[in-house]
């Protein structure tokens, strides 16, 4: 797993904040109680003392002597417990109302059971995930499982052709591995279904745990304009464009959309083969050609992308075109 630091940190700190807040409020349920029915107070107070002495009993016996010592105590502790519950119910009150009650009462809200991240914790990271890619509007609409090679049908050739791109995708994603998956490259004309399916490669390699990041080419070459001359018309604003040169897989959509100048195309050229010397996974997409794609672009970018990127050509007629008629 390789999730995005900033995100895990962000998150760890909101675990430690419910782990803290649920444990404050069953401190103040117990000193509720502890007020109203005094006796249930004193039970608190025989179980601490229980726990005490479980943890010296534990801490200097051994053998047959620590086995039969605490199982004295846990007996002692059961009864406590029960006569607890007993007076709790007397009172109004539920068996388990001075309990920690916890979000996950598998983890307890600690992120983690046995070392392992908890299901939670990782359903949270996902959905973080999903959010800072820049994806998550389509990747709530378009997946693997919804990309329908019906549109496809004009011909035979065109359905194979398409089924075999929807297959090398697929298992792509289903397989990605960090510094070990190649990158990509897709042409084609609009709406033949590239940003569905780069959507849905982002969808299943955020899930496994990678940090991924999309953005239009526009969009990219607006961050790294703004961090070089302060003004923008596009991106973020951040002025931080770490995350193009360290995310699992960066994914760029529409590129040949951009202004064509020397600065933009140096951008890029650094984003593409520094990617590739530290053997990260880049996704391309474009509606050029692969002709035009060689004429717009420097050689040292069409022979790393047309060299090193495995190249998808994207074929049909317009989905949506198609779904308008």
């Amino acid at each position: 797993m390789s999730y995005n630091k900033d995100i895990f940190r962000a998150i760890r700190e909101e675990y430690n904040t419910k782990y803290l807040r649920a444990r404050e409020a069953a401190t103040l349920r117990r000193e509720e109680v502890a007020r109203a029915v005094p006796e249930i107070g004193e039970l608190d107070r025989r179980l601490s003392s229980v726990g005490l002495e479980i943890m010296n009993v534990a801490l200097h016996n051994s053998g047959d002597e620590l086995e039969a010592r605490m199982a004295e105590l846990r007996i002692e502790n059961e009864k406590i417990q029960a006569e607890k519950k007993k007076l709790l119910i007397a009172n109004g009150y539920p068996e388990d109302y001075t309990e920690v009650k916890y979000e996950c009462p598998d983890c307890g809200d600690s992120g983690f059971v046995d070392c392992k991240m908890c299901h939670c914790m990782r359903a949270k990271m996902i959905e973080a995930g999903y959010m800072q890619s820049g994806l998550a509007q389509l990747m709530n609409e378009q997946s693997f499982d919804n990309f329908s090679l019906d549109f496809y049908k004009s011909s035979p050739e065109i359905h194979k052709h398409m089924n075999r791109i929807f297959t090398i995708t697929k298992s792509y994603a289903e397989n990605f591995v960090s510094g070990k998956s190649g990158s990509m490259v897709f042409f084609g004309g609009t709406g033949l279904g590239k940003t569905h399916l780069s959507s849905a490669i982002a969808r299943t390699v955020i899930a496994k745990g990678c940090d991924v990041f999309y953005t239009t080419a526009v969009g990219c070459l607006g961050d790294f304009e703004y961090q070089r001359f302060g003004n923008s018309t596009s991106g973020d604003e951040s002025g931080d464009t770490s995350r193009y040169f360290d995310c699992d897989l960066l994914i760029i959509d529409d590129m040949g959309t951009e202004v064509n100048n020397q600065f933009t195309t140096s951008v890029l050229y650094n984003i593409i083969n520094t990617r590739l010397s530290r053997r990260l996974a880049t996704i391309i997409s474009t509606n050029l050609s692969q002709d035009e794609f060689r004429r717009r672009y420097w050689d040292r970018i069409t022979s790393r992308v047309l060299g090193e990127y495995t190249v998808l050509p994207f074929v049909g007629t317009d989905i949506r075109a198609q779904k308008l008629k």
